[in-house]
């Protein structure tokens, strides 16, 4: 017997299917129950191709009473199978209620999803939340000017009451058919309910007619893997001139993301969305959007010049980007055995503290001068004899430095095995270190780079050749 597929897995392979984030609306304003089924049918053909999901909302052909009603069940059933359809019906309520409307939108109208009301409570949920084929977009942050009127309230004096609607539904996904409404109007809001609700699905309304701002949204929304939001427009493709055309400009936009949509919509290549979670792609892109690399002519504290500048510094003042490279730093540091995490000053400090609240794992550093005053530390933190520490860094060219501080955390009666930094130089640390019987890891080497801002066209080839002439020597 086959294993049923949840219906965010569905809808995952839809998205990697058509390279879609795009949920294309169906709000069709009309005057009889047939002009009714011909928008939407010829909505449905024009985008079909560029749809992640099609949402009709259920108001619209319930004022056409029960001919209506027929019409949205001959809609849905004539969107192709393999585009999971949202209704948008804002349904909840209790027991024997609910399990009517879930009866009436996943089995009599079709539908593969149902956007819900959660002001009953979390058992009024149960009746939609039973099959796991069948998804629910929980209402969280909408679109609308009043909605700060409940959602914004404060509650247990701390959380506003939209944040608590977040962290529910997370617990609520026990079957990854769980997922949330969250506007676009409201920006900040989609990037607090990312961090509650890290593994869910945001159904986005409010880009385009509405005012929402699409890069903000997938700035603030987009998961690590580049899913994560369902990009709702309704009224901008309907009203467009060419349909198909607008769907397919706002497919492209959307999916493409928000730091390749800065390039000329430089697309994601696809062995993005099959590789880990963050890939090189997107680090490439972060560190060109947030200034940490930089080509042109720049003279070095060794009086050479060079064509690329990497300065990871200006990291703290990218939260966004910070939390994505502490991942990548998490990523490499799961596979390490360690009890401490330490950063070296000062680039590391903050990126260090990023991945201690990443992993929820202790944070020490070893001072670049001795303290002479107060408790006079040499290393800053709590620590044990014996413990072992492994060694954060931005970057790495020769190894020297890192060497003196492991030798500073040594002497504090710490072990050290491993030095793991966000880019590899390439220019003999991981030689050095290896002989001075320390592992090294980097999370990317500057040559990958290198190739991804070439192959995107952030770089020219003749720039790229300059940087391996340099790192060659």
């Amino acid at each position: 017997m086959n294993e049923i597929k949840s219906f965010f897995a569905q809808l995952e392979d839809r998205a990697r299917a058509v390279n879609s984030l795009l949920c294309v609306g169906l709000d069709p304003r009309a005057d009889t129950a047939d002009e009714l089924r011909a928008e939407c049918r010829r909505l449905v053909e024009a985008t079909a191709s560029y749809a992640l999901a099609f949402k009709p909302n259920s108001a619209f052909f319930e004022a056409h009473g029960a001919d209506g009603m027929r019409v949205l069940r001959e809609v849905i059933a004539s969107i192709p199978k393999d585009i999971p359809v949202i209704l948008d019906a804002k349904r909840g309520d209790i027991g024997n209620t609910s399990e009517a409307y879930a009866q009436a939108a996943f089995e009599i109208l079709g539908a593969h999803a149902l956007t819900v009301n959660p002001y009953l409570g979390g058992e009024s949920l149960g009746a939609f939340m039973d099959r796991a084929d069948r998804g629910i977009f929980v209402l969280c942050k909408t679109s609308n000017p009043g909605a700060d009127e409940f959602q914004s309230l404060t509650v247990d004096g701390s959380k506003q009451l939209y944040e608590v609607v977040a962290e529910r539904a997370q617990k609520w996904n026990t079957k990854n058919n769980v997922g949330l409404v969250v506007g676009a109007t409201y920006p900040e809001a989609i990037a607090r309910v990312r961090e509650l609700a890290p593994d869910l699905w945001f159904l986005v309304p409010g880009v385009g007619a509405q005012g929402g701002d699409l890069k903000q949204t997938l700035e603030a929304g987009l998961r690590d893997d580049g899913l994560g939001l369902i990009i709702n427009a309704s009224r901008s493709i309907a009203h467009a001139a060419n349909p198909g055309d607008e769907a397919k400009r706002l497919r492209d936009m959307s999916f493409r993301g928000a730091r390749s949509a800065t390039r000329n919509l430089v697309e994601w290549p696809q062995r993005f969305l099959a590789a880990s979670p963050l890939g090189m792609t997107e680090l490439a892109n972060d560190l060109l959007e947030s200034g940490c690399v930089r080509f042109g002519k720049f003279t070095l504290k060794s009086g050479k010049v060079s064509p690329i500048y990497l300065d990871l510094r200006r990291l703290v003042s990218h939260p966004q980007i910070m939390r994505r490279v502490a991942k990548l730093y998490a990523k490499k540091l799961k596979e390490l055995e360690f009890d401490r995490i330490t950063g070296l000053p000062y680039a590391a400090l903050p990126i260090g503290t990023a991945i201690s609240l990443e992993m929820n794992r202790p944070l020490i550093y070893p001072r670049r001068e001795v303290k002479e005053y107060g408790t006079k530390a040499t290393i800053e933190g709590d620590y044990n004899a014996g413990e072992t520490a492994v060694v954060i860094d931005d970057l790495a060219t020769t190894g020297d430095t890192k060497i003196e501080s492991i030798q500073k955390l040594e002497a504090a009666g710490l072990k050290v095995k491993d030095v793991v930094v966000l880019i590899d130089r390439e220019q003999g640390a991981k030689e050095m270190l290896a002989k001075a019987g320390y592992k090294f890891h980097a999370v990317a080497t500057l040559r990958e780079l290198l190739n991804e801002w070439r192959d995107s066209g952030a770089i020219t080839h003749e720039q790229f050749d300059e940087v391996i002439k340099l790192l060659n020597t």
